[in-house]
């Protein structure tokens, strides 16, 4: 009996049958549809494999972002509440008693906003709380902006928050809008970026964007059997950028457009220029992954203004009411501008209003959101209402939770103990692979790998390169200050120590090879090799200062902090305790890389014991009768 399977492949179903060909008669069939969704389809139909997973943990961290805003705000509205700073028309909304600082059900109340019954429409409006505040800032307008009033024009309520930001830093306002402020920064807290974010600087590139103002534009002649049309354009600070498009250009005069320009750098800081004389300067638009970017623009022009957040939109607003603030204005900006506009404000305001200085009211709210937790309500007790808000509740972020769980174990060290008369066993974990330990194990490991051939008759001639201590210490002194090896740069240190140069030398390397993959790079001593390229930046550097406990000191900082303003308060402890220039050392060291979580297969532990048993030559002296490392 002969039986064919047919089957039927499709984007999104998979059919299938199976048939007696001697019988005509079909054994069985079937189909399976792959559920998609229309998007996901019309991507996977062009070629884009689409990760479910990815797409889930994308919502799923929305929803805890929502989540912690919604705690954050409860947090607030237990506190103000002691405080007596909620309007009585948004605290009579929140259940305080059961649910502590939600919305009661049904509710959804705004704090700047009254629920009112209007006679005249006769139905529930919404009545603006804080009139006084913005027939203040319209006195602004009416002297800044006298045509944006006319003709009976409405100039948004929701503007007033940032008069009352701007106001708060040098003026007294009322408790109520204050809470209307702190609530502003719940919602607008800034981006908290981690040293793993942070991108390394290209050498030799100066990478900034600018908003420029095209003053004219210039076509090149249409070449015969071309559709493309190359314009110069004339921007307002003399650079001119080139593009070609198929529709024309013209209509770019006079316009704002956002430039990434990309400087080429000499070595010391002067810009390249070409054969002609031009400075080499490259053009292109921002896209979705220029965000960064966008960010330091927004945050230099901010730090030139030297104004708040707040401050600095509001004059904008006054400068030209029809400007688009968030997207436009305001991008996303670090956090530290939001903590340090909050703290300003919280400061100043603490002059007019004595709750925030009152002891028994500051102990209060401690006490109402820490019932359970006394430890830490006690370091709370030493604080004030400034740190309270700033950095227990708004700024608060949470410490990454530790993965040590799924690090692997070392197969040769553990502990034994005992527990309620039953043995136990823990094993240690294994060593980062960026430890500077594990750095010198590896490196050894693969030395003592390493063979040589020659190439014609496959003849392994390690012993002609390496005969003695001398050798491998020589060798282990040319890895370890560099960051990764290739074949070619390693047969022709070995050739160079015979005294050959030139074509000699490149001819002679040609004839050797490694036992290794040939066009792979293998690596060195990576750790060392980046210490000391910033170290070598560092002013006043004392000599012989990298040893074997400053390296690992050294590592663990960069290596362990995570956090920017900790590590950076790491690194000028670390240059006090040295002995080293301060601001040189951490400018040099602040963007460094953080290293990879990667692991090794033993624990340091286990390394410590292994090492001994590799070194040789000069990394050992005669000490007590014993060997020791130096």
């Amino acid at each position: 009996m002969k039986n064919i399977l047919g089957l039927d492949l499709g984007t999104n179903s998979i059919g299938w049958a199976l048939v007696d060909k001697e019988n005509n008669k079909i054994l069985g069939m079937g189909s399976r549809i792959i559920p998609m969704s229309q998007d996901i389809l019309g991507e996977f139909g062009k070629g884009n494999s689409v990760s479910q997973t990815a797409e889930r943990t994308a919502y799923r961290s929305v929803r805890r972002l929502h989540e912690r805003h919604l705690l954050r705000r409860e947090r607030l509205h237990r506190v103000l509440n002691v405080l007596g700073f909620l309007p009585q028309h948004y605290s009579h909304q929140i259940d305080f008693e059961k649910r502590l600082g939600k919305f009661k059900e049904d509710y959804e109340p705004k704090l700047a906003y009254k629920e009112i019954w209007d006679e005249t429409k006769n139905k529930k409006c919404f009545e603006f709380i804080f009139k006084k505040s913005f027939e203040e800032m319209l006195l602004d307008f009416r002297v800044k902006q006298p045509s944006i009033l006319e003709n009976n024009n409405k100039v948004p309520y929701d503007w007033t928050i940032y008069y009352l930001r701007k106001k708060a830093i040098t003026q007294k306002i009322e408790k109520e809008e204050l809470a209307w402020i702190i609530f502003n920064f719940n919602q607008k807290r800034g981006y908290y970026q981690l040293r793993e974010e942070v991108e390394e600087e290209k050498p030799n590139k100066l990478i900034e964007l600018h908003t420029l103002k095209v003053v004219d534009v210039k076509a090149d002649e249409l070449p015969k059997g071309k559709k493309d049309i190359w314009y110069s354009f004339v921007l307002e600070n003399g650079w001119i950028y080139r593009r070609s498009s198929k529709t024309p250009l013209f209509d770019w005069k006079d316009k704002i457009k956002d430039f990434i320009v990309t400087t080429d750098l000499n070595d010391d800081g002067t810009i390249k220029t070409d054969k002609e004389g031009k400075e080499k300067r490259n053009f292109r638009a921002p896209g979705e992954d220029d965000w960064t970017l966008l960010k330091k623009k927004t945050e230099s022009e901010i730090d030139k203004s030297s104004k708040t957040v707040g401050a600095f939109i509001y004059d904008a607003l006054l400068k030209n009411p029809k400007q688009k603030i968030n997207g436009r204005l305001v991008r996303t900006i670090e956090r530290k501008f939001y903590r340090d506009e909050l703290k300003q404000i919280l400061v100043k305001q603490t002059e007019f209003h004595p709750e925030l200085k009152n002891e028994d009211l500051y102990n209060a709210c401690v006490r109402e959101l820490y019932k359970n937790n006394e430890a830490h309500a006690f370091l709370l007790s030493k604080r004030d209402f400034i740190h309270l808000f700033t950095e227990d509740i708004i700024f608060y972020q949470r410490p990454l939770k530790s993965q040590k769980s799924s690090i692997s174990n070392c197969t040769f060290e553990y502990k034994k103990y005992i527990v309620n008369g039953v043995d136990k066993t823990e094993y240690l974990k294994v060593i980062p692979k960026s430890h500077p330990l594990y750095q010198e194990f590896r490196l050894w490991q693969w030395i003592y790998n390493l063979s040589i051939y020659r190439k014609d008759d496959d003849k392994n001639v390690t012993i002609e390169f390496l005969n003695s201590n001398e050798d491998y210490e020589k060798l282990f002194d040319f890895l370890n200050g560099r960051k990764e090896i290739e074949q070619k740069p390693l047969i022709k240190y070995f050739i160079e120590l015979r005294g050959l140069k030139g074509k000699a030398l490149n001819s002679e390397v040609e004839k050797y090879r490694w036992n290794f993959v040939e066009d792979k790079k293998y690596p060195a001593n990576e750790t060392r090799t980046l210490i000391i390229s910033r170290l070598a930046k560092v002013e006043d550097l004392p000599a012989n200062f990298l040893t074997a406990d400053v390296e690992q000191h050294l590592w663990h900082i960069i290596y362990s902090v995570t956090d920017k303003i900790q590590y950076e308060k790491a690194l000028k402890t670390f240059a006090i305790k040295y002995g080293l220039d301060e601001n040189s050392f951490v400018d040099n060291f602040l963007k460094f890389p953080p290293f990879k979580s990667e692991y090794g297969s033993y624990s340091a532990k286990a390394i410590k014991k292994l090492l001994p048993l590799m070194r040789l030559g000069k990394c050992w002296c005669w000490d007590n009768n014993r060997y020791k490392y130096t």
